[in-house]
């Protein structure tokens, strides 16, 4: 093992896909099941979360301080999400994914480019990255509920699908009136 690799480790008290023995009544292959869906999701929720930062920063146009309003709201509600995932990983007994390089490797939210974009190419993003998210809770909520992990099933519903669902309704209508407009 080289040097560096000894050092990034050094202090390393549980490998990332470990669990840790928690005593919640749920087996550890459920927990484990939980812990990979869960990391998925937070994956997704920390890059919508960044993509709606950007927008927050970048958005111009007839509807800039609305938008820069609306963004900065919807970017808090998923840091909200992201931690209340993050802290029912860490109640399995599981690692957590928090470095970009994570992110970027699991989730499937399209990045946006550096460049500043229009708001309606902002908005189309943001939604779509919402129907990931989306499409991907559902099957995830209900295989957590077939294993018997409500408190995953739970977050997953009350917390990830509805504040989606809503923050999607709230751009969709954007893109709606957007569309009046033109």
């Amino acid at each position: 093992m080289d040097n560096q690799h000894t050092q990034d480790n050094a202090g390393v008290v549980q490998e990332f896909g470990a669990l840790a023995p928690v005593r919640i009544g749920l087996p550890e292959q459920t927990r484990s099941q939980s812990v990979r869906a869960l990391n998925r999701l937070l994956a997704h929720t920390m890059a919508l979360r960044d993509a709606y930062k950007k927008a927050h920063w970048q958005t111009s146009g007839a509807n800039f301080y609305e938008l820069h309003l609306l963004f900065d709201k919807h970017y808090e509600e998923q840091v909200a999400i992201m931690d209340a995932i993050a802290e029912r990983i860490q109640t399995l007994g599981g690692v957590t994914f928090a470095l970009a390089g994570d992110i970027a490797g699991e989730s499937s939210i399209a990045r946006a480019p550096r460049g500043r974009e229009s708001a309606p190419a902002q908005l189309e993003r943001l939604a779509a990255a919402h129907e990931t998210i989306l499409m991907d809770a559902r099957p995830l909520a209900r295989a957590a509920s077939d294993a018997g992990d409500d408190g995953s099933n739970d977050l997953i519903v009350s917390q990830v699908v509805r504040a989606n669902e809503l923050q999607s309704w709230f751009i969709g209508e954007h893109l709606a009136r957007q569309a009046e407009r033109n």
